[in-house]
């Protein structure tokens, strides 16, 4: 089984992940759990009912609780991931064949309709094809509501470079139907993402504000992720190592940020200074696998964050440090005063 970011899998349990990341182990898929069965439940399906648990330590909380057996520590990771096995598998969700289907339907739902007009109108501002897109979220399980997201995936760099220079210039135009988020929008996205990122809402704003892959689109949320082709990952499960060395807080500048659109994202660092924790040597970069880390700096920028530390060990290449984001509500980047 083949899986990569912004995939969606269904267990023979009934539960949903989103799998996270380009690199999984031969027979595993790293996802984390995202809708579970719940006869409470806001969202269904036929005559089940879902809830949907978003906060990462939520997701913990409840593999530790009710489902242990997708809990694993990772030898290559470093970390204890959620895992699931090959077998274990029900149902494969594929963003691109997901459009497809959407393409050849009468399309019904607003979701839907505002879903393929996006779509639509990247592909041909950004002059990619069709086969470059994708749709993800509830909405490619079914499990959307009135008020979901549009949750988008763009695949290969080029594709994923000419989408972003498009959307900049979309939401520099008065006539588009797209346009960034405001201070209100930005307070009602704070206060969700509060439960899982602590920052303060000004830092929050700078950062933010700027970000073309998030935005409304005809008053809708809309998230667009970028994600590398197969043949651009340049990594395979084990040719890189990760260990956990603690934690820190750091002040450095930004030299590269020609990764910043992708998920997962990485910015290269230099004239790194340790203000709290963990002191390493050669600190290199600042990395998530999580998508709202994305276009978080620029190349020049200085930046304060807080994340794990872990060693990479690439195999035949000397080792060094990076700076891991998205795994605690208390790590943040933030541009510095």
């Amino acid at each position: 089984m083949k899986v990569r970011e912004g995939d969606l899998i269904e267990t023979f349990d009934g539960n949903i992940f989103d799998v996270k990341g380009l690199v999984h182990p031969p027979d595993k898929t790293i996802a984390f759990i995202r809708f579970t069965p719940d006869p409470k439940g806001e969202r269904k399906r036929g005559n089940t009912g879902y809830k949907k648990v978003y906060p990462l330590h939520e997701r913990y909380d409840l593999l530790r609780k009710k489902f242990p057996q997708y809990l694993v520590f990772d030898l290559v990771f470093g970390e204890w991931l959620c895992e699931v096995q090959v077998g274990m598998v029900k149902k494969h969700y594929e963003p691109k064949r997901f459009l497809s289907q959407l393409r050849r339907k009468k399309l019904c739902e607003e979701l839907e309709k505002q879903t393929f007009d996006l779509v639509q109108l990247l592909h041909q501002g950004a002059c990619v094809s069709w086969s470059g897109f994708g749709v993800s979220g509830s909405l490619l399980v079914g499990l959307n509501t009135p008020k979901s997201d549009i949750d988008l995936l763009v695949y290969g760099s080029k594709n994923c470079e000419k989408v972003h220079e498009a959307l900049k210039s979309l939401v520099r135009d008065e006539k588009s139907s797209l346009r960034l988020y405001g201070r209100r929008d930005l307070r009602t996205l704070f206060d969700f993402r509060s439960k899982d990122t602590a920052m303060k809402f000004e830092d929050f704003v700078r950062t933010e504000s700027r970000k073309v892959l998030q935005g409304k689109f005809h008053g809708r949320d809309y998230f667009v992720r970028c994600v590398k082709e197969w043949n651009e990952i340049g990594e395979h499960y084990g040719s890189v190592r990760y260990e956990s060395v603690g934690e820190t807080k750091v002040r450095a500048t930004i030299i590269d940020d020609s990764q910043m659109i992708f998920t997962p994202c990485a910015y290269r660092i230099e004239n790194v200074k340790t203000l709290q924790g963990n002191r390493v040597e050669p600190l290199r970069e600042i990395a998530s696998f999580r998508g709202r880390f994305c276009e978080q700096a620029r190349k020049g920028e200085q930046v304060i964050a807080r994340g794990k530390v872990e060693r990479v060990q690439r195999l035949g290449e000397e080792e060094y440090f990076r700076l891991l984001l998205g795994n605690k509500p208390s790590d943040y980047m933030i541009l510095a005063h």
